[in-house]
């Protein structure tokens, strides 16, 4: 629930005055993350920009996630007045903000669509009502959902993507170890794709990656992690020297 200080199930009723200011390009409340969860729909854009890793653990669920910062609580993309960088690519993750979809109770199923109470672009005063005169579902609430509704369909594909290759044994761990004078930071519980098992697989197991998308998926992970020395880049231009082994 990154980025939800107050997260509550949206109500028709005490919800029902309930108004979205849009602010186009507003992501202050994305600040202090250096990194965000990533569909894989959605790499080949992502990895324009970002480092994008998977996170997870043996045993447990992986997924992937864009690396937005070299240090903890910092985001290189987004400035002091809460503006994403011009011409990069904004994560779905993030775009949903303040709505998500979360389970209405343990154990069950059913999604319910909740917010932010805390987020300043939810009130009563300015914005685009999310219940109409009669309650219903005003147009940017049913466009929201359904985006959540994409959204949610689409981080469970990218879990089962993730998965075969673990089950493949393509993930392997990866640190990332971030020198700056004397101290020195690691970004740790990263995996990355081993370039040489991939390479290794026999024809009939590249071929099942292939048909998936998996294949595809994979290579552009790979060569997105160029990107980590342009995020080092990113912390010496906020006059931050950083020296990045990878």
């Amino acid at each position: 629930m990154i980025f939800y200080a107050r997260p509550v199930a949206l109500n028709r009723e005490q919800h029902r005055h309930l108004k979205f200011d849009s602010r186009g390009g507003d992501f202050a409340f994305a600040r202090n993350t250096n990194s965000i969860l990533l569909a894989a729909s959605e790499i080949a854009e992502a990895a324009r920009d970002y480092p994008v890793v998977f996170v997870g653990s043996p045993g447990g669920a992986f997924t992937l996630a864009a690396l937005l910062g070299l240090r903890d609580g910092e985001n290189l993309f987004v400035d002091a007045d809460g503006k994403w960088e011009s011409g990069t690519y904004v994560p779905a993750f993030a775009r949903r903000y303040p709505f998500i979809l979360a389970e209405a109770g343990a154990g069950e199923t059913d999604l319910t669509v909740c917010i932010d109470e805390a987020s300043d672009r939810l009130g009563e005063g300015t914005g685009e009502p999310l219940f109409d005169a009669d309650g219903k579902e005003a147009p940017l609430l049913q466009s929201a959902t359904t985006f959540l509704t994409l959204f949610h369909a689409e981080m469970q594909q990218t879990a089962l993507f993730a998965q075969t290759l673990f089950d493949a044994g393509l993930l392997v761990p990866k640190t990332i170890e971030i020198v700056r004078g004397e101290k020195k930071h690691m970004l740790e519980g990263l995996f990355v794709v081993d370039r040489e098992k991939l390479g290794a697989l026999d024809d009939a197991s590249a071929l099942a990656l292939f048909r998936t998308g998996a294949l595809f998926a994979a290579d552009a992970h790979l060569v997105s992690l160029g990107q980590i020395e342009r995020l080092a880049q990113r912390l010496d231009a906020r006059g931050v020297p950083a020296d990045v082994p990878v």
